[in-house]
């Protein structure tokens, strides 16, 4: 009889305790729109999200208006990977060297967004809603701005490929908007 090492046979019984939850992806869309940029460097805060929301659980409103776990969870954490499609977008959009936080580059940037979050969730109503605050901060020239948002991107079917898609879309559409009312 073969002697497994202690380390092997513990690591073999933590892999068998391992959830086989599906989980979907946000893939994001490629944006469509281009707008200019007052400034050249742009960084993305981390998006704050609202408590539920913060785990790898994907939510939706029921007929009662709770907001509850799904069951599926997304492939990344949420504040991760809408802080890093923000980035994308935003560079697409504007054409501007833009990174999420902490910036990763010599110089300074110009100009940091922080996007709070109070709602994240698919609705009783077929969408997506993403609602809260955008701040743009400009480190010199340049006014401070807050906007607020309310955003709700239709879901393409039914489940959770649709919830994420729908998510990815709205993130998109707040791009957009972070965009023309913040950065020109």
């Amino acid at each position: 009889m073969t002697k497994l090492p202690l380390v092997t046979v513990l690591a073999l019984a933590l892999a068998a305790c391992g959830g086989t939850e599906p989980r979907f992806d946000a893939t994001p869309a490629a944006p469509v729109e281009k707008v200019s940029s007052r400034y050249a460097r742009i960084e993305v805060a981390t998006v704050t999200l609202p408590v539920y929301a913060q785990g790898e659980e994907i939510h939706v409103q029921d007929k009662d208006g709770a907001i509850v776990p799904l069951g599926p969870l997304w492939t990344d954490e949420p504040s991760r990977a809408v802080t890093l499609q923000i980035a994308r977008d935003l560079d697409a959009i504007t054409g501007r060297l833009v990174a999420a936080e902490p910036w990763p580059f010599r110089d300074y940037p110009d100009v940091k967004v922080d996007v709070r979050l109070q709602d994240f969730y698919a609705t009783a109503r077929g969408t997506f809603r993403i609602a809260g605050m955008v701040y743009v901060a400009p480190e010199e020239a340049g006014p401070d701005r807050a906007k607020r948002f309310e955003i709700e991107a239709v879901l393409p079917g039914e489940g959770p490929a649709a919830i994420a898609a729908a998510r990815s879309a709205a993130v998109a559409q707040l791009s957009g908007f972070i965009a023309k009312n913040g950065l020109r």
